[in-house]
């Protein structure tokens, strides 16, 4: 049995797209990307299942992966199809040369091949401003012998952009109450904890080690105390006026300040968990804005 871990991508919709599979066989797994300058969604989806079973022999066993809905109810219940007649004339002759099921997963639960394949097809949507696109290849972080290096930026535009990320620190309510009213031995943790995002977010580059330095020209990092859930959720949001973003500026940030609200409350509380850090939304840049959530 080969697994396909498919997705695709768009920015704008219309706007520049990218797809990915990902293709997991007894040989191991292997990536197919590819990128279209204006397309849609849809259409992204339906090429990355296309290209997946391209690459797999004639008369294999063959499970598609997706998260969406659109590509596995039209090809499990016969959904109606008012567009894209070409890529469905495509996929069902590939089809009915394999052994074909089809599985829709949700998507953004951490299975770490369906994640792959959408973090592959939004960078090949974004283009340039995740790393020049040349056919399936994503030549970012890699020169052509594969060793590492920054990305050159030089030819690229300034242009202001905003990236906002997010974290959650879970621990017992007992411990919220104590951060909630300022007791912690330590201190304010708060207080310490923006610090520590804000100081952070401007020493990305010296953390990471292919970041670009930028004049970063605003941090926020901000709390909400989930009494409920027993977390304390964060929010960072950076800003820039640069030829690259700032997703990775405010990730750090978020995990800083994460890490220190841990550190300042272990000793009360030694079952913490760190969860979720992620992207929640950029904006700026040839690739537009994304919102995640």
């Amino acid at each position: 049995m080969i697994n396909i871990y498919t997705d695709g991508a768009c920015i704008g919709n219309p706007g520049p797209g990218g797809w990915a599979a990902v293709i997991v066989g007894e040989d191991g797994r292997r990536d197919i990307t590819g990128r279209e300058d204006r397309t849609t969604n849809n259409r992204m989806e339906i090429v990355a299942a296309i290209k997946g079973l391209e690459a797999t022999p004639p008369g294999s066993r063959v499970r598609i992966r997706s998260d969406s809905q659109y590509l596995v109810q039209t090809m499990t219940r016969n959904w109606k199809r008012k567009a894209n007649l070409d890529l469905w004339h495509a996929l069902d002759r590939l089809v009915g040369e394999r052994d074909v099921s089809w599985s829709w997963v949700r998507g953004h639960t951490g299975h770490p091949e369906n994640e792959r394949a959408n973090r592959l097809a939004n960078e090949l949507a974004g283009g340039a401003e995740y790393g020049e696109v040349e056919g399936d290849s994503v030549p970012t972080h890699f020169d052509a012998e594969g060793k590492a290096r920054m990305v050159d930026i030089t030819q690229k535009q300034a242009t202001g952009r905003v990236a906002v990320a997010g974290a959650s620190v879970v621990m017992r309510p007992a411990t919220l109450k104590l951060i909630k009213a300022g007791e912690a031995k330590k201190g304010d943790v708060l207080t310490v904890a923006q610090l520590a995002g804000i100081m952070a977010a401007k020493q990305t580059p010296q953390i990471i080690p292919l970041c670009h330095p930028l004049p970063v020209t605003g941090v926020d990092v901000s709390f909400e105390l989930d009494e409920d859930g027993s977390k304390v959720e964060i929010k960072a949001t950076v800003s820039t006026l640069a030829q690259t973003g700032v997703e990775m500026e405010a990730l750090t940030a978020a995990a800083a300040a994460a890490l220190t609200i841990y550190d300042m409350c272990k000793a009360a509380d030694r079952a913490m968990r760190i969860e979720n850090i992620r992207l929640i939304s950029k904006s700026g840049g040839r690739s537009g804005d994304i919102v995640l959530e």
